[in-house]
């Protein structure tokens, strides 16, 4: 990156942020603190008002944007793109910024840009296959997390009678292929995952609730909790399919020539019984030993049904 570059992405980080310490910006920028320090003053000579404050680092001073930007006619269709999802995926208020944003970015688009944008729009499309119901869910919690509502619904849990769960969202993300909310559980005091698959009768609440302070999805809190380890090996015709169907528990992979061992990692085993018993004779339990004794009970009692 360039020095001309860089310093538009200066101001590009300092718009997107409250404040930002030079260390921070080294680390974003992969350059020294004191390259940053000349980079400030650059800016500040060339009028841009960034601001310092002992201990809190740079801001731009309120009001201050930057001049219009060109887009290229790829530029324009991945933004457009994103603003026809966003208008799809929130209701109210946030659809309606969405569209308007989409126009706007439209607007400011050359003649060729916005002609070629205009074309990858409407012959590139993320088709998805999901349950209609699933993506029913989906609106109604991202509307949650932005504006920080409370929702209350049921949940089945493996083993467990469906409960009543009312909690705070604070993250929406898809792993293994399966979509799960991030949630604080105020009943349990603690961050709490949940599979949207497993939710029933979702209610977007009235209340308003604060989020947990630091809270970053990547952290991933709940495996902390999985204190079960659970490791099986799968015969080689089933590893060259484990990819498709990998469980959400699924922490390590580990091929060899007897095939592919598998690593999970979860709080009890009826967690993962499910995906276990799902591969049927191409599936070898190697710990813990409770695994090997529930899976006997399993083909015992299909026994006793045949």
């Amino acid at each position: 990156m360039n020095r001309t570059d860089r310093l538009l992405g200066l101001v590009l980080e300092l718009q997107s942020r409250s404040w930002a310490r030079a260390e921070d910006l080294a680390r974003s920028f992969e350059v020294s603190r004191r390259t940053v320090y000349r980079d400030i003053l650059a800016l500040n000579e060339a009028g841009v008002p960034v601001i310092s404050v002992p201990g809190r680092g740079y801001a731009l001073m309120d009001g201050y944007f930057l001049p219009p930007l060109h887009f290229s006619a790829e530029e324009g269709f991945v933004l457009l793109l994103g603003s026809d999802i966003a208008a799809r995926s929130f209701a109210g208020v946030y659809g309606d910024a969405a569209r308007s944003a989409g126009r706007k970015i439209e607007a400011v688009l050359s003649g060729e840009a916005r002609e070629n944008a205009a074309y990858l729009r409407d012959n590139l499309r993320l088709i998805s296959l999901e349950d209609p119901r699933l993506q029913a869910l989906q609106r109604p919690l991202l509307t949650a997390l932005l504006e920080r509502r409370v929702v209350r619904f049921g949940y089945r849990a493996p083993g467990r009678d469906p409960q009543v769960r009312e909690v705070h969202p604070h993250g929406l993300f898809r792993l293994g292929g399966v979509w799960m909310l991030a949630a604080f559980d105020p009943c349990r005091e603690a961050l709490r995952n949940f599979r949207l698959d497993r939710i029933d009768g979702l209610e977007l609440g009235e209340r308003h609730f604060a989020r947990q302070p630091d809270f970053r999805l990547e952290r991933r809190p709940d495996l902390e909790e999985r204190h079960l380890r659970v490791r099986v090996r799968l015969d080689p015709s089933a590893a060259a399919v484990a990819a498709e169907r990998r469980c959400y528990y699924t922490v390590l992979e580990e091929p060899d020539e007897q095939g592919l061992t598998v690593t999970l990692r979860c709080r009890r085993l009826e967690e993962v019984l499910p995906w276990v018993l799902s591969w049927g004779g191409a599936l070898q339990p190697l710990e813990p030993p409770e695994l090997r004794e529930r899976l006997r009970l399993e083909a015992q009692r299909t026994l006793e049904r045949c």
